[in-house]
């Protein structure tokens, strides 16, 4: 307990130096909580669900979780979805954001037969929303493939998955077009390229360094943008809405003020944020990944580019399919140039080649490269309003994890308060159009190859109960509090 005293105490310290904006949030700003359906929802075969990729890589490569857990129960919201909806309800929340799971839509994966329980699940969940006057925000594809389109094509490698996925949207589009006015197409599409088929320590686990990551970005922006244009053509008139992809990044903060750091912080920025921004707003990859990818496969022995390009066709088709920039952030690090990675096996670390590190004063999360930095949120949403325009921005998450799951859980407030004080500041100081902030999470849950060693949620779960009970933390009074008065301090100033 006494180092858990030291750590926190230094977290304050840490967050001490950031004042806290007094100002009230704006009348329209919006305030949300995030969950994913492969997290939370359990009931991971029943009622004629399949197996995602997921629930196949924890079934059959349980030494690549910490704590060898699965996704077979969660949160288990496949039955307790009415008792979520209610706490929604109870923090005074403007929406939830959730997300469908593909295989409990389509057990094949393919659009051949639809599974009516799996409709009903979540025409269930939508109603009791609405009930209760939250609006939901839907995420077709949070990283949960039907392992049947791993197996039989490869999954994201094959563009035929695109295809799939647009056909897929389609359906949710037309069953849930009463249900659900704000889309997202695919979260976090460098976590599921870069981890999924780069480095593979997420599902699928594909490891392919360098290739893999990079086919996969081409066909996941593709199947973004087919999903969008379909929205456009045959749903948007009617069902009024708003669709995005949700693209993830860190702050890179130059390690000093000499150009070449500089050049190496937006680089690394333009091969996280931008090889999947600048397609959908700007067209094709940014000019700096083009030329490295293709420099360096040359070197290599490629007789072309590792990085398959866009036709003419294909960018003026992903360019402009958006309706807001859609936004998760959780760190931020220091980056410095550093020579260039020897020439040898293809790697996406090698051609960024940029040195990161955190800052030895800077409060962490759970993991050693999680650098609490809400300076550092501010920068970004100033740094996407520079790059991208002034684009309506939806953070769609922003949270802490801890390892200790304790409820007293004021560092995590300290957490929430320095990042939406960031907020505060780039919308009144730097004139940033951010709209909305989500956080991450309402509960505890499945934190992927954390397991359940990993906490993020104002309420507690216990997963060793039967019922998983959810019990508040004290971060879920503060929460409600600030939604509440839309103020971060005792007394705010308009």
């Amino acid at each position: 307990m006494k180092v858990l005293v030291l750590v926190f105490s230094l977290f304050y310290v840490g967050l001490a130096d950031d004042e806290i904006n007094s100002r009230y949030f704006p009348k329209n700003f919006k305030f949300g909580v995030a969950n994913a359906a492969p997290q939370i929802e359990g009931g991971w075969n029943e009622d004629g669900k399949t197996e995602s990729i997921w629930d196949h890589f924890v079934h059959t490569h349980p030494e690549k979780i910490v704590d060898r857990s699965t996704l077979d129960i969660a949160c288990d919201s496949y039955h307790k979805y009415k008792e979520d909806v209610a706490m929604v309800k109870a923090m005074g929340l403007d929406y939830y954001r959730l997300s469908i799971a593909w295989a409990r839509i389509l057990p094949t994966g393919y659009p051949d037969k639809v599974n009516q329980a799996g409709v009903r699940y979540y025409k269930n969940l939508f109603a009791e929303l609405k009930a209760v006057n939250v609006e939901p925000m839907v995420t077709l594809y949070h990283w949960d493939l039907p392992q049947t389109l791993e197996d039989q094509l490869g999954g994201w490698l094959n563009e035929t998955v695109a295809d799939l996925f647009a056909e897929y949207a389609r359906l949710c589009f037309e069953l849930f077009k009463d249900d659900v006015k704000m889309w997202i197409t695919i979260n976090e599409p460098k976590q599921v390229c870069q981890a999924g088929y780069g480095t593979g320590y997420l599902a699928p686990g594909v490891v392919s360094n360098g290739v893999g990551e990079y086919i996969c970005a081409r066909n996941v922006i593709l199947a973004h943008a087919k999903a969008y244009h379909i929205y456009d053509d045959e749903f948007r008139a009617t069902n009024q809405g708003r669709i995005a992809m949700v693209i993830d990044t860190s702050w890179s903060e130059p390690g000093s003020d000499s150009e070449e750091d500089q050049e190496a912080a937006e680089r690394m920025l333009q091969f996280t944020f931008g090889l999947y921004a600048n397609p959908i707003f700007i067209g094709n990859w940014p000019q700096v990944v083009i030329d490295r990818v293709a420099q360096r496969s040359e070197l290599e022995g490629f007789t072309s580019s590792r990085l398959p390009p866009f036709t003419d066709e294909e960018i003026a088709y992903v360019k402009g399919t958006y309706d807001y920039l859609a936004l998760n952030h959780y760190f931020t690090h220091m980056a410095n140039a550093t020579a260039d990675s020897p020439i040898g096996d293809p790697s996406y670390g090698n051609d960024v080649s940029v040195s990161t590190w955190r800052r030895p004063e800077w409060p962490r999360g759970a993991a050693e490269y999680f650098s609490v930095v809400p300076w550092g949120l501010r920068h970004l949403l100033v740094w996407l309003k520079k790059t991208y325009g002034d684009v309506e921005i939806v953070i769609t998450e922003n949270g802490l994890s801890d390892n200790t799951g304790i409820m007293e859980d004021d560092h995590r407030i300290s957490y929430f308060q320095g990042y939406l004080s960031a907020c505060l500041d780039a919308i009144y100081e730097d004139g940033v159009n951010l709209s909305t902030y989500t956080a991450w999470s309402i509960i505890d849950d499945f934190e992927w190859e954390n397991g359940y060693t990993f906490f993020l949620g104002m309420y507690y779960v216990n997963f060793t109960d039967p019922e998983r009970t959810r019990i508040p933390r004290k971060s879920a009074s503060w929460f409600t509090n600030m939604v509440a008065t839309r103020c971060l301090v005792d007394a705010c100033t308009e």
